[in-house]
């Protein structure tokens, strides 16, 4: 036997030369690219597209429901009627409006529930502006009082100096508050007693006009609760107790104001309604667009609209879609009547910005549709012992770490 032979192993077990005799298999035909499999949408991803759909789906309807302008204050513009014409808004329709208003706003706040807060998300980079809210809106209620009293009015533009009892001290007052708030210095005094001013309009003018400033008092009752701070431009370090209530001192005060201007210039007194649409009649929106509408008609609509943003306020319910729908009418009236008109409302554009500041923020939203419950009133009481009646912390800037 030769050397370096090498003897076939057992049968059915291939030799080396077998194994390097073996075939090579076919190669291997490349399958075909795989369509990428289109991914599934999470639930939590449906979930937020659902609520947006439903909060686009509000916007869209009440923007829709609110298309006519409501009117601007007629006392601001036309001569004073007495109003009082209760024959007017007990009829039917009217009553059919009312309900209908207190009947959207419940549901409006039970939709809120069923949204995420914010309910724009886009609009959360506003929130970092809450620290700051109190001083801004010391400023919109100075502001507003100094031109009042420049301009020979008392605490609303509808109420005149001279009606008021020592016409000169009382416009002195109101200058010399306005301009303690815009100072921003220790504005809970300030507060208090733009506050008091109120009863006084109701010695002078009676209850309607009370009822009529109870958003200059709202806004005093919102920095009496939560002023400004001594820090930088007024920071206030969060406090939800606080901020609860301060937020619903406002939300009454507004609604109330709104509610009421609904009635004595509109549902109750027509006349000065009609008088406005004679005197100005780019307010008819429904001639802009060929719609030839009643006067007394118009008047229902207005006057329903400005109730049912009294009726949205007061809820706080989705006050971000609430805020942006009404600013529709209340900066449609600038173009007619200018100045007077901006200065009238500046008040509400801070309440509005108030809202809609607090409403952006994660931490606030909820605090803007709170209302309270037994034991927020037994808590009530603890705002004058330990923090009550104490001025806010200034709030804490965040220390750099090394």
């Amino acid at each position: 036997m030769l050397r370096g032979t090498v003897l076939p192993g057992p049968l059915g077990t291939p030799t080396p030369e077998d194994r390097t005799m073996t075939p090579t298999a076919a190669p291997a035909v490349p399958a075909a690219p795989a369509v990428p499999a289109r991914p599934a949408v999470r639930p939590a991803a449906r979930r937020h597209l659902r609520r947006a759909t439903r909060t686009a789906a509000v916007a869209a309807a009440l923007v829709a429901g609110t298309a006519v302008p409501a009117s601007a204050h007629e006392r601001w513009f036309t001569e004073s009627t007495d109003g009082g014409e209760w024959s007017f808004y007990l009829r039917p329709l009217p009553l059919a409006l009312t309900a209908a208003v207190v009947l959207v706003a419940l549901v409006w706040r039970r939709v809120a529930g069923r949204l995420p807060r914010p309910e724009l998300r886009v609009l959360q980079p506003l929130g970092r502006l809450a620290p700051f809210l109190p001083r801004l809106l010391a400023v919109h209620l100075g502001v507003s009082l100094l031109a009042y009293a420049v301009t020979g009015r008392f605490l609303t533009p509808s109420t005149h100096l001279d009606d008021v009892p020592g016409a000169a001290v009382a416009g002195v007052v109101e200058a010399l508050l306005g301009i303690w708030l815009i100072t921003g210095v220790r504005l809970r005094a300030a507060a208090v007693l733009v506050a008091l001013l109120g009863p006084a309009t109701a010695v002078t003018s009676g209850p309607v006009a009370l009822l009529e400033a109870a958003d200059v008092v709202g806004i005093a009752a919102f920095l009496a609760v939560l002023p400004p701070s001594d820090g930088t431009f007024g920071r206030v370090a969060p406090d939800p107790v606080r901020e609860r209530w301060a937020l619903l001192a406002l939300r009454v005060g507004v609604a109330t104001a709104l509610v009421t201007l609904a009635f004595s210039e509109k549902f109750t007194n027509p006349e000065l309604a009609r008088d406005t649409l004679a005197a100005y009649p780019q307010l008819d929106v429904f001639a802009l667009v060929g719609l030839d509408v009643p006067a007394d008609a118009f008047v229902l609509v207005a006057a329903t609209v400005e109730l049912l943003f009294g009726a949205l306020v007061l809820s706080g319910a989705l006050p971000q879609v609430a805020v942006l729908v009404a600013m529709v009418p209340f900066n449609a009236t600038l173009l007619i009547f200018g100045t007077t008109e901006a200065i009238g409302h500046l008040p509400v554009y801070g309440v509005f910005l108030t809202l809609l500041v607090y409403g952006s923020h994660p931490a606030t939203a909820a605090a803007v549709s709170w209302l309270p419950g037994r034991q927020d009133l037994r808590d009530l009481r603890d705002l004058r012992g330990r923090r009550g009646l104490r001025a806010p912390r200034p709030a804490a800037r965040p220390r750099a770490t090394v």
